[in-house]
């Protein structure tokens, strides 16, 4: 398999699928669905909803229900960039290459934007009992969605980490930060398709033991990026988190040590991936392809 190949054919698919469900630009507050549509469509891996969708094949799903799905967590992922990178946050002027929402339509429409487009995610997602209503798996995945993005997940990393901005954090306590804040998306996306499937409760279980491991490992790339990368290449200021004083595992590790943290989680997710009987070579090229990505 020509992964890279396979990757871009995937993406476009993806693209293709979520971005059918954005918001038409008509009405008296078009300007807040611009701006969402802005930030939404600035590109991306689109990584989220690839992970939900290969999952959901993986486990021998088949119908459009998992398709709402992925348009809303990639809706709540870029409500979270947009708020991330607001002047009382991250303080960001680029984003995937392009100025940020707040610095093109102004700081309190980016704030709209971004609830716009979280309250439209779950809208979105209830689209699927459209498809199939009586599919109890529906419910499940909405609560799986909610609870991820939330105070137990997305939402309370992103507290702890606002309220150390600044001071030393220990080990342990940025491990919380990044498996809510960045970990809990990954692990709804995978465990919504799973769930979507009908995967069993232990498979799904399992599943979001991979996510997790994914979703760690990303974050400390991320931080490993933001030392060694360019503004050219990574699509966004590099350098931003010596700027903002934050604790990350590049501060307390080194680059060095970080790196060989990502490949060891890492490899332990595609392990763990290769245990089930169910198989999606696409999906463990994927997930190991994250120790290996320059943006």
């Amino acid at each position: 398999m020509n992964f890279e190949l396979e990757l871009k054919k995937h993406t476009d698919e993806v693209e293709e699928m979520i971005s059918r469900y954005l918001p038409a630009e008509d009405g008296f507050q078009k300007t807040v669905m611009e701006a969402m549509n802005y930030s939404f469509l600035a590109g991306g891996k689109r990584l989220r909803p690839m992970l939900m969708l290969e999952t959901y094949r993986m486990f021998g799903g088949k119908s459009k229900v998992i398709e709402p799905f992925m348009a809303a967590m990639e809706m709540i992922h870029t409500s979270s960039l947009i708020h991330d990178d607001l002047p009382a946050m991250d303080n960001d002027e680029y984003r995937r290459g392009r100025k940020t929402t707040h610095i093109v339509y102004g700081e309190a429409m980016a704030i709209l934007a971004g609830d716009g487009l979280l309250l439209f995610a779950f809208e979105t997602a209830s689209k699927a009992f459209m498809t199939e209503p009586k599919n109890p798996n529906i419910g499940r995945a909405i609560e799986v969605l909610a609870s991820k993005s939330g105070i137990y997940g997305m939402v309370g990393g992103q507290t702890v980490d606002v309220e150390l901005e600044g001071k030393p954090i220990p080990k342990e306590k940025l491990d919380f930060i990044y498996r809510l804040k960045t970990g809990a998306l990954m692990e709804a996306s995978m465990m919504i398709g799973a769930i979507l499937a009908g995967a069993t409760d232990s498979e799904v279980k399992r599943i979001a033991q991979v996510a997790a491991n994914v979703g760690l490992a990303f974050q400390i790339e991320d931080d490993i990026l933001d030392v060694v990368s360019t503004t050219e290449e990574l699509g966004k200021p590099v350098g931003s988190d010596d700027k903002n004083h934050k604790t990350t595992y590049v501060t307390i590790e080194g680059v060095d040590a970080a790196a060989k943290e990502v490949e060891t989680l890492s490899e332990r997710a595609v392990e763990m991936l290769d245990s089930f009987v169910v198989k999606n070579e696409f999906l463990t090229e994927l997930l190991f392809s994250l120790i290996h990505r320059k943006k």
